[in-house]
């Protein structure tokens, strides 16, 4: 972590833990602290008691809330109306990814997805280059 350059506070909920932990390690090799959820509800209450979160990344099979549910919840809610989200799914789910991207979805990634692209995007949907984190000014004023 680059010590003046303030981390950006992401919530990953997905059911499956070694999924979680892949983004989790993968954004934290980067500007990134992140907050694991397992289902839709906690995904929920996590973003309740956190208003920093700058990005939102969401399983649509998640037990009590789908990552849908959640979605339109936050679209709903002026807090987090303009929160980024990333809606992760199985493949060959291709009504979710019409629906997610009705509900405002900002990207959609059909699973195994590449890590690597997951970070890039995730970079670039909070506007953060490489250039700014060596000049260490992602989050100067």
């Amino acid at each position: 972590m680059h010590a003046d350059v303030a981390p950006l506070r992401v919530l990953v909920a997905d059911d499956e833990p070694h999924i979680g932990r892949i983004i989790k390690m993968k954004l934290e090799q980067g500007p990134f602290v992140v907050t694991l959820a397992y289902d839709g509800q906690e995904a929920l209450d996590a973003l309740a008691q956190d208003p920093d979160v700058s990005l939102v990344l969401l399983d649509v099979m998640m037990p009590y809330l789908t990552g849908l549910d959640v979605l339109s919840r936050m679209r709903a809610d002026p807090r987090w109306q303009r929160l980024p989200c990333i809606i992760l799914t199985a493949a060959g789910q291709e009504q979710h990814h019409r629906e997610a991207m009705a509900l405002g979805a900002n990207e959609f990634l059909t699973k195994p997805f590449s890590p690597k692209k997951l970070y890039a995007r995730a970079m670039e949907l909070l506007g953060v280059t490489e250039d700014h984190l060596e000049e260490g000014g992602a989050h100067r004023s």
